[in-house]
């Protein structure tokens, strides 16, 4: 347990800390194969993890390269420019249609997409805005917060989403009728709370005549006009492969193929720049993290949470809910969801109360929102702010965090139970 917990704490600090410019996917292979050489896993156990998460990834893959093209249309941008300018210059109007979008690109797109796309865009029109420094940031956490905590309803709406429903073998359709509410409370609560702790920074008006025509930013009318017909036909792709147990990444990552292709030909985007910017680099950050986790499940930390579960799971059905939830959220901001929802899914296996599972996920997507490290959407979100000169303090950022997560928690855990 003390070999695999230092390979796991070491890899876990140098994914974080990200020295001269070494990537997340590099490090998490190299504590995977740290942790080959040490004994803590062996070569089936890497097998065994390739088939927990290879769906998830190539899913993962398949939405941001169809984000990406989305963005390089201006979809992104006249969606931000629209919810703009129907504040109709109230800047409280326009804090929640920001929120509002942001949970929008956040269930349709994934955590991650909403992270790496809107952000940039959201600063921009802040800075074309005239925004001050405390108003600009008010907004860039709140479209942080809600990257994730609005990524419930689908499946694909979260690699964690992805990982839980193949491991217990959950279909789409089910997903979303256990998780479309708790997604609606979780986007109100949101709301509510972040308004509460930022009302201050959010100025009562704001000149919209600054921002450009939202009509203006399409860069293919043809294309953009076809894009919502194509994502209501993916969407629906995704019954029809629930109904015939088609892997999700088959219609995701299908999907995004397609629409680059078509973008292609129709000589919007360059493919060459969307294939190389697409974030590979996951691929490697889900093996190999996943990898170094499984060296803890060896040693016998999911006997431990195990334990746990059973104790909640004895309880009332609202006390096994929340509990559950809570631990997954202490676990993933302390030690990154991505191996948090591995250890609880693995722990979970043998309790039979599939609102424990729900509970595991609300908490692995809500409760890393209270540490910058906690997901790798807010590592990718954070390391897209400071690329842009925004720089936000580990403990500004932890504050933060551990003021507005456990109330949103609570409440969609609730909901849930």
């Amino acid at each position: 347990m003390i070999l695999a917990s230092i390979i796991f704490l070491i890899t876990l600090v140098f994914v974080i800390w990200q020295p001269r410019g070494l990537q997340i996917g590099t490090t998490a292979v190299i504590g995977a194969i740290v942790a080959l050489i040490a004994g803590v896993v062996s070569i089936s156990d890497v097998w065994i993890v390739y088939d927990i998460i290879w769906d998830a990834t190539l899913a993962f893959i398949g939405i941001i390269i169809l984000s990406m093209v989305l963005d390089e249309i201006g979809f992104f941008e006249w969606a931000a420019l629209k919810m703009a300018k129907l504040s109709k210059g109230s800047g409280h109007k326009m804090f929640f249609y920001s929120i509002i979008l942001g949970a929008i690109v956040s269930a349709l797109f994934a955590n991650d997409g909403a992270a790496l796309i809107l952000t940039p865009i959201l600063l921009a029109k802040m800075n074309i805005l005239k925004l001050n420094t405390k108003t600009i940031l008010a907004f860039l956490l709140a479209g942080g917060f809600i990257s994730d905590s609005a990524s419930l309803p689908f499946v694909f709406s979260n690699l964690t989403n992805i990982v839980t429903a193949n491991y217990f073998d959950i279909g789409f359709t089910e997903f979303i009728s256990n998780m479309i509410l708790p997604y609606f409370v979780s986007v109100i609560a949101t709301m509510a709370v972040l308004w509460v702790v930022l009302r201050k920074d959010i100025p009562q008006h704001v000149d919209i005549d600054l921002l450009k025509n939202p009509q203006d930013v399409i860069k293919h009318k043809g294309l953009f006009n076809f894009s919502w017909l194509f994502l209501a036909l993916l969407l629906a792709g995704y019954f029809i492969g629930d109904a015939y147990d088609i892997p999700i990444s088959v219609f995701a990552l299908g999907g995004g193929i397609i629409f680059l292709t078509i973008a292609t030909l129709a000589k919007t985007v360059e493919p060459k720049h969307i294939i190389k910017e697409a974030p590979w680099q996951v691929v490697w950050f889900s093996l190999g993290l996943y990898i170094v986790v499984y060296g803890l499940k060896n040693a016998g930390l999911t006997d431990y949470i195990t334990d746990m579960l059973v104790y909640l799971n004895s309880q009332s059905e609202v006390v096994a809910v929340v509990g559950t939830g809570f631990l997954a959220a202490f676990l993933s901001a302390f030690m990154n969801n991505m191996p948090t929802i591995m250890v609880m899914d693995i722990a979970l296996t043998d309790i039979a109360n599939e609102a424990m599972i729900y509970a595991n996920i609300v908490g692995c997507n809500l409760g890393p929102k209270m540490t910058p490290f906690g997901s790798l959407a807010t590592l990718l979100w954070l390391h897209t702010l400071e690329k842009k000169g925004v720089n936000i303090s580990f403990w500004s950022y932890s504050k933060f965090g551990l003021i507005v997560t456990p109330p949103v928690l609570l409440v969609v855990l609730l909901s849930l139970a």
